[in-house]
C-alpha cells in the first residue's frame, strides 16, 4: 500500500485572492531561503480542514516587476513549508477571439520566451534534466475544471501559455507572431515558475485569467485602464470562489502523484556523487532532499 500524503496547497497570485471567507488561523510569516528573499511573507491558514499557503507573486503594493521576481526562492519556500500542490492563478492578455476578458484558461503547456532569469535550481556542482513535456499536473487540472464548471464560470480547458519577458507589452508583430504558434494567452509570470516547480517536485497548474486582447486584436486601443481593471476586479472574486471550491477536491489524502509530479528528479541528477558540489547540495536540501539523500 503506498503512503498517503497530507496535502498542502499552495496558492501564488495577487494579494487580492486571500481575503477568502472561512479562512481561519491566518498568519503572515517571514521566510528566509538560501536563494534570497521571497516576494514578500507568506500567508499560511486553514480552509476547514486544508492547509493553505498564499504568495503575492509582486508582493502586496505589486512591488516587483516580473523580471525582478525571486522565482527560486518563491518556490523554495512552498517546498520548504511542506506545499504539495501550487495553483498558480495569473492575469494574462488573450491571443484568440474565442478568449476573451473575463475568461478562465486552464493551461496545460508552455512556451518560455524569458531570457533574464534565473531558471534552474541546479546548475555548476549539480546538474541535473528534469522533464517539461507535460508542465502541468493533470490532476490538478481536473479538479479546476470541474470547480469552474460547477460555479458556472466561462473556462477553457487546455491552452498554450507564451511567457514574455516584459514589464513592457508586445509589439503587433510579436503578437501576430505568438498567434501563428498557435498560443492561447500571454503573460510575464509563470516561467520560470512551472520549471522550478516541476524541480521542486511539487504538482503544479496554472490558471489564466483573462483581462484583455494582446495587441493584434482591433479593439485592443479601445481598451481604456478603467475597463482593465473592472475585468480585474471580477477575475479575482472569481478567482476567490474557485479556490474555495476546488480546495476540499485536492485536500484529502491522497497517494502520490499519478502523474509523477512528485518523483521529477528521480532520474534527473546526472552529475556523479563524488563530483558534486556541497555548498549547492546544502541550497537544495529543501527542494531536492528526498533524492540528494
Amino acid at each position: 500500500m503506498s503512503e498517503q500524503i497530507t496535502p498542502v496547497i499552495g496558492i501564488i497570485g495577487g494579494s487580492g485572492l486571500y481575503d477568502i471567507a472561512g479562512l481561519t488561523g491566518t498568519e503572515w510569516q517571514k521566510i528566509d531561503t538560501p536563494w534570497g528573499a521571497p516576494s514578500d511573507e507568506v500567508l499560511t491558514g486553514w480552509l476547514g480542514d486544508a492547509r493553505l499557503i498564499f504568495l503575492p507573486r509582486h508582493g502586496r503594493g505589486h512591488r516587483l516587476s516580473p523580471t525582478d521576481l525571486n522565482y527560486r526562492a518563491n518556490i523554495d519556500v512552498m517546498k520548504r513549508l511542506g506545499v504539495t500542490d501550487i495553483l498558480s492563478l495569473s492575469a494574462v492578455g488573450s491571443l484568440s477571439a474565442d478568449l476573451p476578458p473575463g475568461h478562465f484558461v486552464i493551461v496545460d503547456q508552455f512556451i518560455d520566451r524569458s531570457f533574464a532569469r534565473a531558471k534552474s535550481f541546479f546548475g555548476t556542482g549539480c546538474v541535473a534534466h528534469v522533464s517539461m513535456a507535460h508542465p502541468v499536473c493533470p490532476r490538478l487540472g481536473d479538479a479546476l475544471e470541474a470547480s469552474a464548471h460547477e460555479l458556472g464560470l466561462p473556462v477553457t480547458r487546455g491552452g498554450t501559455y507564451i511567457t514574455m519577458e516584459g514589464p513592457q507589452f508586445s509589439t503587433l508583430a510579436e503578437s501576430n507572431l505568438y498567434r501563428s504558434w498557435g498560443c492561447s494567452v500571454i503573460g510575464m509570470t509563470n516561467m520560470p515558475e512551472a520549471k522550478l516547480a516541476r524541480e521542486a517536485e511539487i504538482c503544479y497548474a496554472t490558471v489564466a485569467m483573462v483581462t484583455d486582447f494582446d495587441c493584434w486584436h482591433e479593439d485592443h486601443d479601445a481598451v481604456t485602464v478603467d475597463a482593465v481593471i473592472k475585468v480585474l476586479l471580477g477575475n479575482a472574486d472569481k478567482a476567490r470562489a474557485l479556490v474555495t471550491n476546488v480546495v476540499p477536491k485536492i485536500a484529502a489524502p491522497r497517494g502520490p502523484c499519478p502523474a509523477g509530479c512528485d518523483r521529477a528528479l528521480d532520474y534527473a541528477l546526472i552529475t556523479a556523487p563524488e563530483a558534486r558540489d556541497p555548498a549547492l547540495l546544502e541550497k537544495l536540501r529543501a527542494v531536492a532532499g528526498r533524492v540528494l539523500g
